[in-house]
């Protein structure tokens, strides 16, 4: 990985973060089924819902990084992990925590996990301006 730049082209980090946050708002949100939605949160069964959930968020990535830095396209396995980590640690901890939508606890664990996944979105937009600058 090429060391970053002192400083990066204003358009392309918008375009690039408009990309990942439209690719996070169309696979979180409006592609994302019950049975993922539902499932991932599961005590068992899980890997499934989880598996396809997360394979969306993998193909979204590598679509923004095959427009942007073809060769970061290995990223969208990164994106596989990482979300799928996050979005299991989530369940996992509200089920722990017993988070309903009634509950703060629900509130603060959607927070944080939908800051961590624009945290990942943010590093990957830096690692994408890095390869367009070198």
């Amino acid at each position: 990985m090429p060391p970053l730049p002192a400083t990066v082209p204003t358009v392309g980090l918008v375009l690039v973060t408009l990309a990942f946050l439209v690719k996070h708002l169309i696979c979180d949100f409006l592609l994302q089924t019950a049975w993922m939605a539902f499932g991932k949160e599961r005590e068992r069964d899980w890997v499934g819902p989880l598996a396809a959930h997360v394979g969306l968020h993998a193909l979204g990535t590598g679509i923004v990084c095959l427009v942007f830095a073809p060769g970061l396209v290995w990223l969208a396995a990164v994106d596989f992990v990482v979300h799928g980590c996050l979005d299991r640690a989530k369940g996992l901890v509200g089920r722990r925590l017993g988070a309903t939508p009634r509950s703060s606890v629900f509130w603060w664990l959607l927070g944080i996990d939908q800051a961590l996944h624009a945290a990942t979105h943010f590093a990957f937009t830096v690692a994408i301006l890095a390869v367009a600058a070198a």
